[in-house]
């Protein structure tokens, strides 16, 4: 029987899901003293499929003992008439967004099964992958070729965030980040890397609790003096007054998300110029 903070999640799409889990996610993150086991079911596009999710679901409020809840973004009639035929809290997203739209605009949408499928033409789709492969290229100071076209440098010391800060920028936004580490030998010269200065209008600082900091790298090498409190609190400090006397934009990434960190940066070096 169902402990009554626990529920199951469908996310069930005709393509990848990805907007009916994301907007799934935003809405269960309100409820954050509930535990909910999420099923993930892309590319439900035939009435065969659907049969298959409606059982699932079925099956999951018998083993619960409490009806699921399904957030779908499912543009064909027949399969979502099928999927609906389960007992569950069903949340339309297209149902729910699509028709006042159509409304407001005064056309109607293109009601296409797996609209996803054309993206891969599209500028901004091309201009995503291009975005990923230079981050790819230009993580951890690897290379200092191109930075010229970087939109975003990421500093700050090693483990405060810079790498998967630069991924979900350049995944989500289509943003060449390129990240580049603080190291006790800047902080020795008292000075940035020589091959930053040039690039000063684009760096933004990332730092990180000294305690978290910590953490994180006893991870990666326990018992390590990299790991050790009292050096994590020498880098932070002096990371700190580095970008201070630098007069580089920078925040806190201890307590804040990906997309927190990827919105905040964005807001404050005015990359947002995109249109869809």
């Amino acid at each position: 029987m169902n402990d009554n903070n626990t529920r199951t999640v469908f996310f069930i799409s005709d393509s990848t899901g990805i907007t009916a889990e994301t907007m799934g996610h935003s809405l269960l993150a309100h409820f954050p003293e509930m535990r909910f086991k999420q099923v993930r079911m892309p590319f439900v596009d035939t009435v065969d499929k659907a049969h298959d999710c409606a059982r699932r679901i079925r099956d999951a409020a018998r083993n619960d003992g409490a009806r699921p809840i399904v957030f779908a973004s499912l543009v064909g009639d027949d399969v979502l008439a099928t999927v609906r035929q389960a007992d569950a809290l069903f949340l339309d997203l297209l149902e729910r967004f699509i028709d006042p739209l159509e409304k407001e605009l005064g056309i109607q949408s293109t009601h296409t099964v797996g609209r996803f499928h054309g993206i891969a033409e599209s500028l901004d789709y091309k201009d995503r992958i291009e975005a990923i492969n230079f981050t790819l290229a230009h993580d951890d100071g690897v290379s200092h070729a191109e930075l010229d076209a970087a939109d975003v440098i990421l500093v700050g010391v090693s483990r405060s965030g810079k790498t998967p800060t630069s991924l979900y920028l350049a995944m989500q936004f289509g943003v060449k980040a390129a990240n580049y580490p603080l190291i006790p030998e800047d902080f020795e010269r008292n000075k940035l890397p020589t091959e930053l200065h040039k690039h000063r209008r684009k760096l933004f600082g990332l730092t990180i609790s000294p305690e978290r900091l910590s953490k994180i790298r006893q991870e990666r090498r326990p018992d390590s003096h990299y790991a050790s409190l009292d050096n994590c609190r020498f880098e932070i400090e002096a990371a700190t007054r580095l970008m201070k006397r630098e007069h580089i934009a920078w925040l806190d990434s201890t307590a804040r998300s990906i997309e927190e960190i990827s919105t905040k940066i964005i807001q404050d070096i005015h990359l947002d110029k995109r249109y869809y």
